[in-house]
């Protein structure tokens, strides 16, 4: 029963981990394109843009990470079988890469404040879709399991993965058209 608690748990705040991640990068993205306002404008927007992220950060997406990862340890600790599963090595690589995401999101956070912009906003709405992928690649490979053949799941993946570059260079050039 304590199994299935943990579980709840994690997919809880798996949820609103992703949710952060998810909206962490819009607020980045709108960030950036303060920068094509007037200075009173722009400066008036990227002071709340920068609130927005740093509330959003520090007391919703991170702390839903931290418990998420928590429960998974917790999950495995209480069921170590998982460990000899390999589609739950297959997850929890996964799930690396979304903590590497995390933190490099963190990166880009502070890099904003300081006033550095190294990403153009289609840059960022690219790499807010390398959320989804993970996202994608972790809920499949979980329900899946031992079911995936890991050659369709992969191609899968990158079929998947171009048609979301593809849809976020499509939405650039109807939006910059309807300019």
């Amino acid at each position: 029963m304590l199994y299935l608690y943990l579980k709840a748990i994690h997919i809880i705040f798996v949820v609103s981990w992703m949710a952060g991640l998810f909206y962490i990068v819009r607020l980045f993205i709108y960030h950036v394109e303060a920068n094509d306002r007037t200075e009173s404008e722009r400066i008036t927007l990227q002071r709340q843009f920068e609130i927005m992220q740093h509330k959003l950060w520090y007391i919703i997406t991170t702390p839903a990470m931290a418990i998420s990862v928590l429960a998974g340890i917790a999950m495995i600790w209480v069921n170590p079988v998982l460990l000899s599963m390999n589609w739950m090595l297959v997850k929890l690589a996964f799930v690396l890469g979304l903590l590497v995401y995390h933190f490099l999101c963190q990166n880009i956070m502070n890099k904003l404040k300081q006033g550095i912009f190294t990403w153009s906003s289609t840059q960022l709405r690219l790499w807010n879709e390398l959320a989804t992928i993970f996202l994608v690649a972790i809920v499949f490979t979980v329900i899946l399991k031992s079911a995936v053949d890991w050659i369709y799941g992969l191609t899968g993946l990158v079929v998947f993965s171009a048609v979301i570059m593809s849809a976020v260079k499509i939405y650039k050039y109807y939006r910059l058209k309807g300019k």
